[in-house]
Parts: C-alpha cells; sequence; structure tokens
C-alpha cells in the first residue's frame, strides 16, 4: 500500500512539475506587466480626472501605439521561438544569431512606425473621431491627442531595445531582471505623472502631456536597467559575450529565421490593427463609446497580463521542449497547460465582475459612459476563460513554427470574420452597443473549435532547429 501511495504521489508530482515551471517563468513576467498596467491604471485615472476630451485622446493614441508594439512584439517572436529551441538545444551560436536579426527587426519596425506616425498622425487619430456626441468636443480631443502622440513617440526608441533583451532573457528562463527593471520604471512613472500631471512641488501643470512625458522617461529607465545589468551578469548571459563583434548573420540561419517571422510580424500588427479598426468600428456608434471602452481597457488589461504571461511562458516551454525533441511530452504538457490558463482566467472573471460597478466612478466623466464602462468590464470578464484558454492554444500552435497557420488562424481571422461583423452590425442593425460587443467577443468559439483541433492533431509539434 505504502509503495502505491508512493509512486502515485511521485506521477502526481511529475505531471504537475510543468506547473510550477510555467509559473516560475510566467509569475516574474506577470508581476512586471502587471505593475506596468497598474501604473497605466493609475495614468488613465489621472487623465480621467482632466475631463472626457483627455481620456478618449489617451485612448485613441492609446490604440494606436498598441498596433506599433504588437508589431514589435510580432516581428521579435519569430527569432524567439528559435531562441527558445536554440536555448533548449544549448547552440549558443544559434542563440546569438537569433539575438543579432531581432535588432534588425525591431529597429526596421522603429523606422516605419515612427515615419507612419509622424506623416499620419492627423488622419489616424481622425478615424475615431466620425461618431456623434453631444458631451465630446471633437477639435479639443484632436488637439490633446496629438499632443501626446507627439511626446510618446520618444518612447518608442527604448521601448524596442527593452523587447530585445529582455525577450532574449526570458527565451533562457531569465524572466526576474526584465521584471525589476520594469517595476522601477514604474515607480519613476508613477512619480513623475503626480509631478507632470498636477503641476506638484514647482513643476508645471502639463495634463495629458506630462503623462506623456512620465512615460517617455520610464522607458529610457527600464532600457539602461535591462541593457546594464544583462552585460554585468554576461558570464552567466554567456550568448551577450562577443555579440556585438559581428550584426551578420549566416545566410541560411537568417533565412530559415525570417521565413517564420513573417508571418509572425504580419499576424501581429493586422491582429492589433483588427482590434484598432474593432474600436473605430464601435466608435461610430458614438465617442462616448471610446471613453466607456478606455475605462473598461484599463482595468481589464491588469488582469489580462495573467494570461499572457502564461501564454509567454506556454511558448517558451513547449519551444525547449520541441527543441531537446521530446515530443510526446510537449503534446502532454502542452493540453494540461492549456486547461491550467483556462482555469486560472476564469477566477479573473469573478475579480472583474466584482469590481465592474465601482471603478468606473474613479473617473470624472458621464453617467453614461460610466454606464458603458461597467458593462464594457462585465462583459469582457466573462470572455476572460475562453480568451485564456485560446491564448495558451496560440502559443502552442507557434511553439512549433507554424507560424502560417497562426496567422490565418488569429489575424486573418480578424479582418474576415471579426472586423466586418462589427461594420456591419454597427451600421446595418439597431442592436445596441453591448449587445454587438458581445457577439464579437463571442466569435472566439469558432477560433477554439479549430485551434484546438490542430493541438489534437499534433501538427504543430516539430523541431525547427534540428538535431543537435
Amino acid at each position: 500500500m505504502f509503495k502505491d501511495c508512493f509512486f502515485t504521489e511521485l506521477i502526481f508530482l511529475n505531471k504537475n512539475d510543468i506547473f510550477k515551471r510555467a509559473l516560475i517563468l510566467a509569475v516574474p513576467m506577470m508581476i512586471q506587466n502587471g505593475i506596468t498596467n497598474a501604473v497605466g491604471l493609475v495614468d488613465n485615472v489621472m487623465v480621467g480626472s482632466q475631463g472626457t476630451e483627455a481620456i478618449t485622446a489617451v485612448s485613441i493614441v492609446g490604440q494606436l501605439i498598441f498596433v506599433f508594439n504588437l508589431a514589435v512584439f510580432g516581428g521579435l517572436s519569430g527569432p524567439g521561438i528559435y531562441g527558445a529551441q536554440y536555448y533548449g538545444q544549448k547552440n549558443t551560436k544559434g542563440f546569438q544569431s537569433t539575438v543579432r536579426i531581432k535588432h534588425w527587426i525591431g529597429f526596421s519596425v522603429l523606422v516605419l512606425g515612427l515615419v507612419l506616425f509622424i506623416v499620419g498622425k492627423e488622419f489616424l487619430i481622425g478615424l475615431y473621431l466620425k461618431g456623434e456626441s453631444s458631451e465630446i468636443d471633437p477639435a479639443l480631443t484632436m488637439e490633446l491627442a496629438k499632443q501626446y502622440l507627439n511626446i510618446m513617440l520618444w518612447g518608442l526608441p527604448p521601448f524596442v531595445i527593452t523587447q530585445v533583451y529582455a525577450g532574449s532573457l526570458r527565451e533562457t528562463g531569465a524572466s526576474f531582471k526584465p521584471m525589476i527593471a520594469g517595476v522601477i520604471s514604474v515607480a519613476a512613472d508613477v512619480v513623475g505623472n503626480n509631478l507632470l500631471i498636477y503641476g506638484k512641488l514647482g513643476f508645471p501643470r502639463l495634463g495629458v502631456r506630462g503623462a506623456a512625458i512620465a512615460t517617455v522617461i520610464a522607458r529610457v529607465i527600464e532600457a539602461v536597467i535591462v541593457i546594464a545589468w544583462a552585460f554585468a551578469a554576461r558570464k552567466k548571459h554567456t550568448f551577450l559575450i562577443g555579440i556585438y563583434k559581428t550584426m551578420l548573420i549566416p545566410k541560411k540561419t537568417a533565412g530559415e529565421i525570417l521565413k517564420k517571422s513573417v508571418p509572425i510580424f504580419l499576424n501581429e500588427f493586422l491582429w492589433a490593427g483588427g482590434i484598432a479598426a474593432l474600436t473605430q468600428c464601435y466608435s461610430l456608434r458614438g465617442l462616448d463609446i471610446i471613453a466607456g471602452l478606455n475605462i473598461s481597457n484599463a482595468l481589464c488589461n491588469l488582469l489580462n497580463v495573467v494570461f499572457i504571461a502564461l501564454g509567454n511562458a506556454v511558448g517558451i516551454l513547449i519551444g525547449q521542449t520541441l527543441g531537446a525533441s521530446r515530443y510526446e511530452q510537449a503534446k502532454s504538457d502542452a493540453f494540461r497547460l492549456m486547461w491550467f490558463t483556462g482555469g486560472i482566467s476564469a477566477a479573473l472573471t469573478v475579480i472583474l465582475v466584482c469590481v465592474s460597478g465601482a471603478f468606473p466612478n474613479l473617473y470624472d466623466t458621464s453617467e453614461l459612459v460610466r454606464g458603458y464602462a461597467k458593462n464594457f468590464i462585465v462583459i469582457t470578464a466573462l470572455f476572460f476563460p475562453l480568451q485564456g484558454f485560446l491564448n495558451a492554444l496560440y502559443f502552442t500552435l507557434r511553439s512549433g513554427g507554424k507560424t502560417l497557420v497562426t496567422f490565418l488562424f488569429d489575424s486573418v481571422f480578424s479582418w474576415v470574420v471579426s472586423v466586418p461583423a462589427a461594420l456591419l452590425l454597427c451600421n446595418l442593425t439597431t442592436l445596441p452597443i453591448l449587445v454587438i460587443y458581445a457577439v464579437i467577443q463571442a466569435l472566439d468559439f469558432i477560433k477554439v473549435t479549430v485551434g484546438y483541433t490542430l493541438i489534437r492533431k499534433g501538427v504543430w509539434i516539430s523541431n525547427i532547429v534540428g538535431e543537435k
């Protein structure tokens, strides 16, 4: 009996080891991103005290910056897939190639983003100001949005370099250092916001411009800490030794990585663009909708870092296992991690629903906007378990290098199904905006069904870096 119990317990511990590894990797990312989003939440509330136009302006620019951030994330994720597998294979030269190509991709996205924002900012902001509102001044909103965006552009270069280094460190399992850097930068952002938004301690009262300046300063601090700390420990992070002796990448390696990277870049860029397009569709029903969505997103983004971090951990862990050619273990771990992430996300639903009524009251805005915000929070919360499961499913597919599949699965779905559905419902029906919002969220059940089928068939299982 004792022997049976012993082996039963041993099997239980072995099965749950993947959960521990996922949490060890994901929790620092949750803390870093959670604190960052918490500061974003504080920023949002502080800006909210400046009036509904300020809320709407920051929300619009936030959507545009979100597309850029996802483009960077997508561009770096392709090399990241190879990085995780090279690390699992203990191939330092291969890992260095992924870090170098991240620099090239990050720089290219940065230049394109800056050009697009500088040349087309008025047009891009104007896309969200077509709806009607009796309480929001479109001209003032446009002016505030332009002021905010002009300053935020200075924060894009340090953001890009931070993502290059932080992502590379995480692929080796070192997610603690980026977390600490994020915590310090967040503290700087909180202090800067208090001083510059309200003009405390003799500083000028700058409103939304103050919020943007504080964010840029925080980005610079984070980049400096991550880079300095990584190089200070380069004996541990051996891939950094000689990393800048050359920025050339072997042609064959570069071709293979780019072949996988381009679909991911397009996917993240188009997916983020799809989210922005959905928001633009909703704005056709009124500018108050944008303000309500901004309040809802500020809170929901604080909690969705949990399943996003778990999804990243899933991709890294499964990628390392595939790189070591342990295919059956990878498939078994993938299923357990998907259900694990979905279960944790269900707990987040309860939290969001409980605070949905009180949170909008922190904003100096109309009762109409607060009502929209409350209902958007509840609807988003109800779909959190679906999003958690879907996020883990997506990173599992991508960990095996099936980037074309994830491209079709994610961004193509957004532009072929979600965006046209929102456009038709907003323009050709009299359905309330909250019903439309719920319908669009529910369309993701289609993605889960297709994705889960692909996972079961094992089409994603692949060692893309080959045998050592």
